[in-house]
């Protein structure tokens, strides 16, 4: 990666968050995380169903610079929630249900129509362009929107997405994605469910589900991931690029820098203490990383 790409400064800027360089690690602990204000609130706006005909739902003022969310395989837009929160009084914030999730259930995930589903919502819900931001399933189809409909796209803000599904990786995605079929649904929304209480309290974690969640739906986006190349559509979309990653999300940080090598104008970010949830494990340092990569853009 290119080292006029990458911050290098040492220690923790205001959002707690310490910049990467080829080898740096994370130092400092943000405060504790997922301190969603209002929660159920949010969980309110984001987890009604879109209008009829579309699959997003809108907050925010109809003039705001836009950001549009594209979620994570089995949850839905509503895991957005601690975000929407924080940044709906400011920006036009538009989350996404991809197929196979949330009011797109029944629909079959492809890559190329999932993003294509997206740049519908770019055009119909925030002007034609706006900032993207993904997570895990939701990073890679975000990454595809940008190489594909580069115009719509000012700047790319990318979240537990930094492996390539190929070679012995390919295999950790299929062996995910044949787990998650294999498994009873209902017994792994149950599990999913407790673990959110435990670990973000019921009302975060009832934020974050509203929307549903879809072992099946995950399964079947996930294995559609393996042996796409997704480090020659960040290259090929050549504009702004934000790469976030939790410091525990070890999946996705061990060779992310490896991922990025050669990647123009990416910016690499790890928020201490913080999984693949990143945006949930904490919603204030991610949510910050979002607001300040906004502001170094151009109009």
């Amino acid at each position: 990666m290119p080292a006029d790409s990458v911050p290098t400064h040492s220690g923790p800027d205001a959002t707690g968050v310490e910049a990467q360089g080829a080898d740096a690690q994370a130092v400092a602990a943000p405060g504790a995380a997922a301190q969603v204000a209002d929660a159920a609130g949010a969980a309110r706006r984001v987890g009604d169903e879109p209008a009829p005909g579309t699959h997003w739902t809108v907050s925010g003022p109809a003039d705001a610079p836009p950001i549009v969310f594209v979620h994570g395989a089995m949850m839905g837009r509503s895991v957005w929630s601690p975000q929407i929160e924080r940044l709906s009084g400011r920006f036009r914030c538009v989350t996404v249900d991809l197929p196979g999730h949330g009011s797109r259930r029944g629909h079959r995930f492809e890559l190329e129509s999932a993003a294509a589903g997206v740049a519908e919502a770019i055009d119909r819900a925030a002007g034609g362009r706006c900032v993207l931001v993904g997570l895990s399933l939701g990073g890679y189809t975000a990454m595809t929107v940008a190489a594909r409909y580069a115009g719509k796209v000012r700047g790319l803000v990318i979240a537990g997405s930094t492996r390539e599904p190929e070679g012995l990786s390919r295999l950790g995605f299929l062996l995910y994605a044949y787990g998650l079929r294999l498994a009873p649904e209902p017994a792994v929304r149950a599990v999913a469910l407790a673990w959110f209480r435990r670990r973000y309290g019921s009302t975060v974690a009832n934020a974050i589900t509203a929307g549903g969640h879809f072992a099946k739906g995950g399964s079947a986006a996930v294995k559609r991931l393996v042996g796409g190349r997704f480090r020659e559509k960040l290259k090929a979309y050549g504009g702004p690029i934000l790469v976030v990653n939790g410091s525990m999300d070890l999946v996705f940080r061990v060779g992310a820098n490896s991922f990025l090598r050669d990647v123009p104008g990416a910016t690499y970010r790890m928020i201490p203490r913080a999984g693949h949830l990143s945006n949930v494990d904490a919603p204030d340092a991610f949510t910050g990383l979002v607001e300040e990569f906004v502001a170094t853009l151009p109009e």
